[in-house]
């Protein structure tokens, strides 16, 4: 997958796969669809360093739980 594009597509990838990593148990909490790409670079930053870690603290996972949810659409 090139992640280099702006796109709905890529935006809806990298947060399936931040779920998968983190291991979300409440899904429908986070939704791709809740996202768009106009912060797609935030987007991108998060997903990057949650790809680059094998395990978060629960502090870790809330932190970033919550600065997903302050990307959220409005």
């Amino acid at each position: 997958m090139n992640l280099d594009n702006k796109t709905t597509e890529n935006v809806n990838y990298m947060i399936e796969k931040i779920k998968e990593k983190l291991k979300v148990l409440n899904i429908g909490a986070i939704k791709s669809s809740h996202f768009n790409e106009e912060l797609y670079d935030d987007i991108r930053d998060i997903y990057e360093l949650v790809m680059k870690r094998e395990s978060f603290s629960p502090n870790e996972m809330q932190a970033i739980a919550e600065e997903l949810g302050s990307l959220r659409k409005q």
